[in-house]
């Protein structure tokens, strides 16, 4: 990350998941990262997305160790209580939809909302969070999915708002929604199938998202979509 002062702080939210754990192994191997912090709901702090609470006391305990220079949300719900994704508005199911939003929009956006005050008020630094293309409203065209595209859409919003604000005391902070494409891991394990061999692993992955946000400019760049490849990627 050669665009975050020489010993940043970085900290990453999902770590017990496929690509919340390799991020957190390509900081570790970044001799120019001072320290990085993985949180989860099995971590010390627990941080659970659903739990506004247990969020603020990771923030609070956290602010100890000084400024988080690169902040990452890889979380996210694709199957809800096993249910694979909706095909037709006649699957559609109010407390899946409800969950879906709670955990890819809702708990991202309280996760912003407590540690944004966490970043550098005069150096640059990056807030990434994973979201997805099938989030894109203008390139839906093939339709279903409806709870996972919903959710996802909403956080992209979320996203983009909070970048006005935040830039208004940090400026030099760049906000980001991430798509880090076809990943091997238990979230898509049910959906991909056979295309397995095609899909990234989560190394791959890790190691493109950080290279995406490492080249995003310090101007114009905050509150923008992109894909795995730097493209970026319609609203």
């Amino acid at each position: 990350m050669n665009s975050l002062p020489d010993g940043y702080r970085a900290v990453v939210v999902g770590a017990s998941g496929a690509i919340g754990s390799a991020l957190v192994q390509a900081l570790q191997a970044d001799p120019r990262c001072a320290s990085v912090q993985g949180l989860s709901r099995h971590g010390d702090p627990v941080l659970d997305l659903c739990e506004e609470a247990s969020i603020a006391t990771a923030a609070e305990r956290l602010r100890a160790g000084g400024p988080v220079h690169l902040l990452l949300c890889a979380t996210g719900v694709l199957q809800v209580d096993g249910r694979a994704p909706e095909k037709r508005l006649a699957e559609l199911d109010a407390a899946t939809m409800a969950r879906a939003l709670a955990v890819n929009a809702v708990g991202p956006a309280l996760l912003i909302k407590h540690f944004h005050g966490l970043l550098p008020l005069r150096e640059r630094a990056l807030l990434g969070v994973l979201s997805a293309r099938v989030g894109s409203i203008g390139d839906n065209r093939l339709g279903g999915w409806y709870s996972y595209r919903a959710s996802k859409a909403a956080l992209n919003m979320l996203l983009r708002t909070a970048a006005v604000e935040v830039a208004r005391q940090r400026p030099l902070a760049v906000l980001a929604a991430l798509h880090p494409g076809t990943v091997r891991s238990p979230l898509s394990a049910p959906i991909i199938g056979g295309a397995a061999a095609e899909a990234a692993s989560p190394a791959d992955a890790a190691r493109r998202l950080l290279s995406v946000l490492d080249a995003l400019p310090a101007e114009g760049a905050s509150g923008s979509f992109h894909a795995w490849d730097g493209a970026p990627v319609p609203w």
